[in-house]
């Protein structure tokens, strides 16, 4: 399968290095913004061609499918993009920045037939696979997850640590991820939630610290605490409080209630959460079916996250009044 990428930054390097675990995957174009970078990148993974235009990417002779890596503002644009260029197309998290953008995302799928995927890394690290498949053997039962997302970002930088051309968001990004988790793991749709913020950064005009709070018709609850302006270990930390044990789990790695490392070596063929989820795309393009993250299982984490901005901009507007 002949396939391209798109950004040449961290994630993007990311997914190349995943796909080189990969067989039968060919990637024949990059497209990046920084040329110089791009060019760099290219050089390193063996990709034949590169540009600083995305349709020329989808020009290339063969190519099928494409995995966007570029900022989350281009996410709606380029996956339109390549889906009404008959290209299959993996969106990384977020798939949108907005409500509207998602439902477009979604309808252009129905439209075009072609598999279009989310970058739902959660879903597929084997750390959540494992508690996941506990809960649907009826093993366990979710009563709280406590989620902590922490980093030191206080200047525009990804996560290699190299100056970023577009700011993160600790809503519409970060909290994403958990949003999606939390209702993938309970097999329910958020009921209620609701979610606070700090003061905005000066520079960077976005929030630096948030908490949310979420419940599902079960009774299970969320809460998720949000920072960029924390000092220490970086990443996400998932505490899974449930009605027969806790877990603890990081990136792609599980600990039980008693600091117990959980082997999870047959969870999966691969131990990277990125190369599975690239893994289930192509899968799903072969066999012609929905892929797990589709774009129309996303779009409900996308509607519990315009629900939760519209709280705070609601409590922002009536800030300003007092």
């Amino acid at each position: 399968m002949k396939i391209g990428v798109a950004g040449q930054g961290a994630f993007g390097v990311k997914h190349l290095e995943a796909l080189r675990a990969i067989p039968g995957i060919e990637v024949i174009t990059l497209a990046g913004g920084n040329q110089t970078a791009t060019a760099e990148v290219a050089k390193r993974f063996e990709i034949p061609h590169y540009t600083g235009d995305f349709a020329e990417s989808l020009r290339q002779p063969g190519l099928e499918a494409m995995i966007l890596a570029t900022p989350t503002g281009m996410h709606a644009k380029q996956g339109v993009q390549s889906m009404r260029a008959g290209k299959h197309v993996h969106i990384e998290i977020p798939i949108a920045d907005s409500l509207a953008d998602s439902e477009l995302l979604v309808k252009v799928q129905k439209e075009t037939g072609v598999v279009c995927m989310g970058g739902h890394t959660r879903r597929f690290n084997p750390s959540h696979q494992y508690i996941h498949k506990k809960i649907q053997a009826g093993e366990l039962k979710i009563q709280q997850m406590n989620v902590q997302t922490y980093f030191f970002r206080r200047t525009n930088i990804n996560a290699a640590g190299q100056p970023r051309s577009w700011t993160d968001h600790l809503l519409w990004h970060h909290a994403c991820h958990t949003v999606d988790l939390f209702q993938y793991q309970t097999g329910e749709l958020v009921s209620d939630c609701y979610a606070v913020q700090g003061p905005f950064h000066p520079e960077l005009k976005i929030a630096m610290d948030m908490g949310i709070v979420m419940k599902v018709p079960s009774g299970a609850i969320c809460t998720l605490s949000l920072s960029f302006n924390n000092k220490g270990p970086i990443g996400t930390f998932f505490r899974y409080i449930c009605d027969n044990g806790t877990y603890i789990a990081h990136y792609d790695d599980l600990i039980d209630g008693d600091q117990k490392k959980i082997d999870l070596t047959g969870v999966a063929v691969s131990m990277n959460g990125i190369e599975l989820q690239d893994r289930e795309f192509f899968s799903a393009i072969r066999e012609k079916r929905e892929p797990n993250a589709s774009v129309q299982q996303c779009f409900t984490a996308m509607q519990v996250l315009d629900r939760l901005e519209r709280i705070l901009n609601s409590a922002t507007k009536a800030q300003a009044v007092v």
